[in-house]
């Protein structure tokens, strides 16, 4: 063998090791969803955000790794497992408690970064926001709490209302929170309550005829992902059957709903991105507080109001924090 053969060898030999531990010493983030991507753009790049502003950016210096449950909880356990057995370095479990609680039974030591609307705290994700202790930690936006909230805002719209109507799905792990939280609501004011359940987008069209059949004045919209990934279709219905809705998130106002109360759900996202950097840069999840919001938005669609015939009081959009024309 020629000298320069043998050298060419030896250096490509040694060359391909160095390149394939460069790979692998790119840290890799585990990002599991109880949901779909199809409304998730918006909040991914969020969370990229919040991972550029730390210094990592997807495909240059960290790779993600993507498993969705597509509305399955059943799968999340096995989804969370693949993750923990790549492995990852992290996980980030986003838009309900049921991927991290997943997740952190998947594993004990791997960080996990949530992102929820539930309490983490009674959900048994952490020991309390100041000290979550263990290997999870992440973003709280408090909105199932807003329930009764969101019922105060409507009624300031539709004072006269009788009947409540509360979209929620029955395979999420707060449903039965946010029926309890919303009998208490009624309860002292009189009202009636009228609770549609919907667990797939198949029973959306049968779920609104029976919520118009039943009389209800307003309605509000449950916290689940399944609402947000099919949030186009549910604002339609509300449109078409002139239900005055109020939904838990502001994505819905901009496709057409007609209001929304709740804390930044993007903003939420990008936390979610700060937090996972940080653990990356070695921080450990115990020594990180959970993240709540300091401000929640009242948005309102003017043009859908105009569309199922009301006219929003001049008190309730000087309430507002933006208001789509």
């Amino acid at each position: 063998m020629k000298r320069r053969e043998f050298t060419t060898l030896v250096g490509g030999a040694a060359v391909w090791p160095l390149a394939a531990r460069a790979q692998q010493s790119m840290p890799v983030i585990g990002f599991l969803d109880r949901g779909s991507p199809v409304a998730m753009a918006a909040n991914l790049a969020a969370f990229q955000k919040g991972l550029a502003e730390n210094g990592y950016n997807e495909g240059k210096n960290v790779r993600i790794e993507y498993r969705w449950a597509e509305g399955k909880n059943d799968q999340l356990l096995a989804l969370a497992s693949e993750l923990v057995n790549l492995p990852v370095a992290v996980i980030a479990a986003t838009r309900t408690s049921a991927p991290a609680m997943a997740a952190k039974a998947a594993t004990s030591t791997i960080p996990i970064v949530f992102e929820t609307g539930s309490d983490p705290v009674k959900d048994g994700l952490v020991a309390s926001l100041n000290r979550p202790s263990g290997n999870v930690t992440g973003a709280f936006r408090v909105s199932a709490a807003l329930i009764q909230k969101r019922l105060n805002v409507i009624l300031e719209l539709l004072p006269r209302a009788k009947t409540i109507g509360l979209l929620v799905n029955p395979n999420d792990n707060i449903e039965l929170t946010q029926v309890k939280e919303m009998q208490e609501a009624v309860r002292p004011r009189g009202l009636a309550l009228y609770v549609a359940r919907v667990s797939n987008e198949r029973e959306l069209d049968g779920a609104f005829a029976a919520i118009t059949q039943a009389g209800t004045d307003v309605l509000l919209e449950g916290n689940d992902t399944l609402f947000l990934d099919r949030r186009k279709e549910i604002v339609a219905l509300t449109i078409n059957h002139k239900i005055p809705t109020i939904f838990f998130e502001r994505e819905s106002v901009v496709e057409g709903g007609l209001m929304s109360y709740d804390a930044d759900l993007a903003d939420s996202f990008r936390q979610v991105g700060v937090y996972v950097a940080r653990i990356l840069k070695g921080e450990r999840p115990a020594d990180l507080p959970v993240v709540q919001p300091t401000k929640f938005d009242l948005v309102l669609n003017l043009k859908t109001a105009r569309t199922i015939g009301l006219e929003i009081p001049p008190a309730l959009l000087a309430l507002a924090d933006e208001v789509i024309e």
